[in-house]
């Protein structure tokens, strides 16, 4: 997202148009989205299932808010902070002073725990880029972690990154669980092209991994 409008000092509510898109379909589900519905039988979510070409699925992870995003490709060591949704029923953004902190949807699941957790950022600012400025050149397979308060890090794997339209955006397919039971992360930021006159991007980019390892800390699956 942008730290504002670009090139004028246009009203702070169109950037929030833009966030209020990005993740309109929290407001009106609630956790539908993000929660974690049961898996059928004969599907695994946990320990030992099989993703192809890529590492197993790890157990989800007992409680621990998110303290910190590793993005190994991209050099990203940043401060993950709690956020709420506005009034509009988008997720509260990152402060635009700070375009290096990623924000966490702190009303949906924890980065570990079973289900979808969210983490949104800025992709710029009037004058440089911010926190997820790269993120859409992240490759299947590459490796994310979040450090979590209790002092373990939650090792996700990335297994999709797609671009949607704002046009007939689907939140649900955008950022519901992939599997049923997994532990599954959502990376998110503005993407497209900035429309300088409506003063947002077109499109959101959406980074899907799920958990494949934990390290350190208690970190005990549930």
């Amino acid at each position: 997202m942008n730290e504002e409008p670009r090139g004028s000092g246009g009203s702070r509510l169109l950037i929030f148009a833009a966030w209020t898109v990005l993740v309109f379909g929290l407001w009106l589900w609630g956790r539908e989205i993000t929660g974690v519905p049961a898996a059928p039988a004969g599907q695994a979510g946990g320990s030992g299932a099989v993703v192809p070409g890529l590492p197993a699925v790890h157990s989800p992870l007992a409680a621990a808010p998110p303290a910190r995003l590793d993005v190994p490709s991209l050099g990203i060591q940043a401060p993950v902070i709690s956020r709420g949704l506005d009034r509009e029923g988008a997720i509260e953004p990152p402060p635009y002073e700070n375009p290096g902190t990623v924000g966490w949807w702190s009303g949906g699941t924890q980065p570990g725990r079973a289900g979808t957790a969210l983490l949104v950022g800025h992709v710029d600012t009037r004058s440089k880029p911010a926190v997820f400025y790269g993120l859409s050149t992240v490759q299947r397979g590459e490796k994310v972690g979040v450090v979590r308060s209790d002092g373990s890090v939650a090792e996700f794997t990335i297994e999709d990154v797609r671009v949607y339209e704002r046009a007939g955006f689907d939140p649900g397919k955008a950022y519901g669980p992939k599997v049923p039971g997994r532990a599954e992360l959502r990376l998110v930021t503005c993407g497209g092209t900035y429309d300088k006159k409506a003063k947002q991007y077109s499109a959101n980019v959406v980074v899907a991994a799920y958990l494949t390892g934990v390290k350190g800390g208690p970190g005990t699956a549930v």
